[in-house]
């Protein structure tokens, strides 16, 4: 215990939970280190030192007894979720089941990976984990997940918001068709421009519509000759891309990942100009097929830079 203690105070973790066997151990460690000690009293989260009731402390062990919780309004503040095997309720039905709820999720984990999957759950994860561990080693793996998921946190793209000045119809263009080999939630799409200094977010087929049925890995991303934002600071011709292929996916709120291109199709359509306004007076342009999927233009970038046919490769 002590070993684990000293581990997670070295990493950076600041808050501890102690069961009632343990307050003696908290008062302890207080007297050495500056940490908050909260400890579970009943039902009850509470500070140990203000004895403030934070919380809740619940313990689950089927889907039905998660919906009995839901159903009795969960409260809000703190919910440590204890469960005897979480792979009987999975995370991504924790997440949604508290999602709105006014509650900060913390369900009770014994390993680092198991950890990470709570935290990574439907994109935004649980509000966080009680690592219950005799093993320095996991307080040290899970601390330095975090580290690095934060450092990729803060290179979030820059948007800035444009106002669409004119939709013109310019007649028929090879239209590049983007199929990825992962897929897109709403707000995520691929940056795409007619030049590299600003480039559009160009949604997803992730939604339904009267026409298709939603193909949440495909991109409708604009003509042959516009730029794609790729890893590494660097663009792509869209011609360019093929199977293999690694481009940037981006959502609203600026968080970016790298997909792999499964397949990429070149179809003749008509294709409208779009051009915007960003708030520092220029005018940006891309051409698309359907002006409705670019959700929000235009980010920042440096690059380091049909006859009715279909083709594939």
């Amino acid at each position: 215990m002590q070993s684990v203690l000293t581990a997670a105070l070295e990493a950076g973790v600041s808050t501890f939970l102690f069961d009632a066997p343990s307050a003696t151990l908290a008062h302890d460690w207080s007297q050495l280190a500056r940490f908050t000690a909260i400890s579970v009293d009943g039902t009850a989260i509470k500070d140990l030192t203000s004895n403030k009731r934070m919380g809740q402390h619940r313990t689950i062990s089927s889907g039905e007894e998660l919906k009995a919780l839901q159903a009795e309004s969960i409260a809000e503040g703190i919910t440590v979720l204890d469960m005897a095997d979480w792979r009987i309720i999975p995370a991504e039905n924790l997440v949604a089941a508290f999602q709105g709820s006014g509650s900060q999720l913390m369900p009770i984990v014994t390993s680092a990976a198991d950890a990470r999957v709570m935290l990574e759950a439907l994109e935004a994860g649980t509000d966080g984990v009680v690592l219950q561990t005799d093993d320095a080693a996991q307080v040290r793996e899970v601390v330095e997940w975090l580290q690095q998921k934060e450092a990729k946190d803060a290179k979030r793209l820059e948007f800035e918001a444009g106002t669409v000045m004119r939709l013109k119809p310019v007649g028929m263009g090879d239209r590049v068709c983007v199929d990825l080999a992962s897929l897109l939630v709403p707000g995520e799409g691929l940056l795409v421009g007619s030049f590299a200094r600003a480039l559009f977010l160009v949604h997803s087929e992730c939604s339904k519509s009267a026409y298709i049925n939603s193909r949440p890995f495909r991109v409708n991303a604009g003509p042959v000759h516009a730029y794609v934002a790729a890893p590494g600071g660097r663009t792509a011709y869209l011609a360019e891309l093929k199977s293999g292929s690694e481009v940037l996916v981006a959502d609203a709120k600026g968080r970016q990942r790298v997909a792999i291109v499964g397949r990429v199709k070149v179809e003749r359509r008509p294709l409208v100009l779009v051009e915007a306004e960003t708030p520092d007076g220029e005018v940006h342009s891309l051409l698309l097929q359907n002006a409705e999927t670019v959700r929000l233009a235009a980010a920042r970038h440096t690059g380091i830079s049909i006859e009715e046919f279909i083709r594939e490769r």
